[in-house]
């Protein structure tokens, strides 16, 4: 029994039979998807003293913040340290007062959360989600993150979510214009 679709006479969509089309390295669609996909990155948990913060994100960026010895409150400095996207260890020295969320790691802009004290909503970031596919040096313009997050977060009817972006967003606004 053959069933032909719409529009395509002589095209044969079913033929009693599964096919598996063949991609051009010689594996079907489900190996190539489960291949790309790959073993998803973890990250590592920290338990040092006197952490701000410690988490990782999906690239496998994992570290723990802490104030460093020589840190004052007019330079607040943070010590970053963990393991990269890459596995390989670093140790970042942040000094709070020269974060520009305009142009910033994703390092710095955790740095600034925790030493603002920025509210998290139900334990949720108050970094737009884009940020947890970024890798230690990638810098992005965290306020068009913002604006972008709370677009999308209109689009889809999340009031309040976008209200917790605006919220956010105007804590690093402030900030800014503090310095």
């Amino acid at each position: 029994m053959n069933v032909n679709g719409i529009g395509t006479a002589g095209y044969p969509a079913w033929q009693g039979g599964r096919r598996v089309q063949q991609n051009t390295a010689g594996k079907s669609f489900a190996e190539s998807v489960n291949n790309a996909a790959g073993t998803p990155k973890v990250y590592h948990i920290f338990t040092e003293e006197d952490m701000l913060w410690t988490g990782g994100n999906g690239t496998g960026l994992s570290y723990y913040l802490k104030y460093a010895e020589n840190s004052t409150e007019d330079d607040p400095i943070v010590i970053a340290k963990g393991v990269d996207e890459n596995g390989d260890e670093f140790k970042k020295t942040i000094h709070i007062n020269q974060i520009n969320p305009g142009s910033a790691t994703v390092v710095e802009m955790r740095a600034l959360e925790a030493h603002t004290g920025v509210k998290k909503l139900d334990g949720f970031t108050s970094l737009p989600l884009e940020a947890g596919n970024m890798g230690l040096n990638d810098r992005r313009d965290f306020m068009d993150m913002f604006k972008d997050a709370i677009g999308d977060m209109k689009l889809l009817s999340q009031k309040r979510v976008a209200a917790y972006y605006r919220y956010s967003m105007q804590s690093y606004r402030e900030f800014m214009n503090r310095k």
